[in-house]
């Protein structure tokens, strides 16, 4: 004999419907719905849209771009150093840089008085006319007179300037570092003592950067007196 179901009470099968009908502006999920398993419903974003292929398209596309945008700017941050130390090399002038009388200006062609630097400080400067920019790079620096020793031609110098050419004597880069009072070349590490004529004090180079013989003008401008005392940028050993 197959068994009865148990019986019910009427009233206790009238409260569990009652448990199971939503409420007044309750809505209830579908039975398919991808509920989480606390009984959360999942965002929107997680619909059907999301599961669709061609969604997954959009996302893939769009990390290729975004990969690409990133390899562009990295490529480009490599290269702008790059150039600006291997510019040296894009010229082709080879006439004097400076002569008797050119006047010193920076790089927005304001002249340089005789207060512009403190002791200690240091100025890329450039004849006026500027012929072959990749020549005419020059370091101004600026020391108490007595802290010049052997290997500055002193009688270049004058109210503790001294002047020397930028460019480096060992691959043609631009000696734009500096380690506390020695002049850096970040190509190879090249370093120069501006205190003693520019001298090598460490690294590749083969010898000193080039003084510049620099005078005050009448109204109290730097100026040159004659060109580079040796050849500017590599060779010239």
């Amino acid at each position: 004999m197959s068994e009865k179901p148990p019986h019910v009470p009427e009233n206790r099968r009238e409260r569990a419907d009652e448990e199971r009908r939503p409420s007044a502006g309750e809505t209830r999920p579908p039975e398919d719905c991808p509920c989480a398993a606390d009984g959360s419903a999942r965002p929107t974003i997680y619909g059907e849209f999301w599961r669709d292929s061609r969604a997954e398209m959009e996302r893939r596309d769009y990390a290729k771009a975004l990969a690409t945008i990133g390899g562009v700017t990295a490529l480009a941050s490599l290269t702008a150093p790059l150039i600006g130390l291997t510019r040296v090399f894009e010229r082709s002038y080879t006439g004097p840089v400076y002569s008797d009388g050119v006047a010193l200006v920076d790089d927005t062609g304001q002249r340089i008085s005789e207060t512009r630097l403190a002791e200690g400080e240091q100025l890329t400067v450039f004849p006026e006319p500027r012929p072959g920019i990749d020549r005419a790079p020059t370091l101004l620096v600026r020391f108490p007179e007595d802290a010049y020793g052997d290997g500055t031609n002193l009688e270049y110098t004058v109210g503790g300037y001294a002047a020397y050419s930028k460019v480096c004597t060992h691959a043609g880069c631009m000696v734009s570092d500096r380690d506390d009072d020695v002049l850096v070349c970040p190509c190879h590490s090249g370093r120069f003592d501006p205190l003693s004529g520019a001298s090598v004090v460490g690294g590749p180079p083969g010898r000193a950067l080039p003084q510049l013989p620099v005078t005050l003008s009448s109204d109290g401008y730097l100026i040159a007196t004659g060109d580079f005392e040796g050849p500017v940028g590599p060779g010239g050993e």
